[in-house]
């Protein structure tokens, strides 16, 4: 193949799986409904499938979980030789076959249906398991994206997309917040971005450059110098009133020859930009680098502008963010 028809064919791909997905939006409007019903209602949510399909209905399973709705994926196979245990009375079934008629799901049926609730998500809303569920979800497509019209790509495509939706209803549902988000994710960078804050690594204490606002220059120069962070505080009766950075005393010592005469308030950067110690690190990060010009420093002060610490760029990054 050329460059060209690689191309060419890369794009139908994307092309043909993207119009799949839009052309069931206004299909499943009342059974959508049912199904999140019944799933909010439940003990938890177990997902079944084989083949293609099996391996779409485990990473949607996945995703249930990190939402904080119980959810497993159970093989259907496993499953008829000792893992119906796992099946409890209450629970909600969701099985994804493409066909609708997968035999492993069928002899499954009588045993999930006994104790659970069935949701099916089919691609053939005339099936077996699409006729017998009590919901179930029409994810008809015309044509696999496959050059052969063989290989699971639209469909499993398709499917994929249904559980995401549904798990995105489940969060507005359950008022399922950025807080409850990383307790499934305490390890992950996701979790640090939101249960680490500022106040957990900002410098603090003695460790805080410092000078008054009648100091001159050369104290200010002097404190950066010293505390090593790459910026002095000014303050009048504890409140913050102006930064001076290494940034600042560059561009002041490009205009100016004789820097001995100035005092603070000529060149600090008044109302700077700060932070609240209870923000998290991803939110800070957020601050820090979505500007036309990078900060690499922040004042971390209380709700009267007292300055509490310094929070670097440099700090966040060493979390591993």
């Amino acid at each position: 193949m050329t460059k060209t028809e690689i191309k060419l064919e890369f794009d139908r791909v994307l092309t043909e799986e993207s119009n799949a997905i839009l052309k069931i939006i206004n299909q499943n409007d009342d059974n959508v409904f049912e199904a999140i019903k019944l799933i909010s209602e439940s003990n938890k949510v177990i997902f079944t499938g084989v083949g293609k399909s099996g391996l779409i209905a485990s990473k949607i399973a996945a995703t249930f979980s990190s939402i904080g709705v119980p959810a497993c994926f159970l093989h259907p196979v496993e499953a008829l030789h000792g893992d119906l245990g796992l099946v409890q009375d209450g629970d909600v079934t969701i099985m994804l076959s493409k066909s609708g008629t997968t035999e492993e799901l069928i002899k499954l049926y009588p045993f999930l249906s006994s104790k659970t609730k069935i949701i099916t998500i089919t691609s053939n809303k005339n099936s077996f398991l699409s006729n017998k569920s009590d919901v179930n979800i029409d994810a008809s497509i015309e044509k696999e994206a496959c050059p052969n019209n063989l290989a699971p790509m639209t469909s499993t495509t398709v499917a994929l997309s249904i559980g995401d939706a549904l798990a995105a209803c489940l969060i507005k549902l359950n008022k399922f917040t950025p807080a409850d988000f990383s307790k499934y994710h305490p390890l992950g960078q996701l979790g640090k971005n939101l249960t680490l804050k500022v106040e957990d690594i900002m410098h603090k204490g003695n460790k805080l450059p410092f000078v008054t606002e009648s100091a001159m220059l050369k104290e200010a120069i002097i404190e950066i110098s010293n505390k090593g962070l790459g910026i002095v505080c000014i303050i009048k009766e504890n409140i913050l009133i102006g930064i001076i950075t290494d940034g600042d005393l560059r561009r002041t010592l490009e205009k100016d020859n004789d820097i001995r005469s100035l005092k603070v308030d000529e060149i600090m950067s008044k109302n700077p930009i700060t932070i609240s110690p209870n923000v998290s690190l991803g939110e800070a990060l957020s601050i820090m680098e979505n500007r036309k010009s990078q900060i690499n420093v922040l004042p971390v002060v209380d709700e009267k502008n007292v300055c509490l610490g310094i929070i670097r760029l440099h700090d966040i990054i060493k979390t591993g963010l």
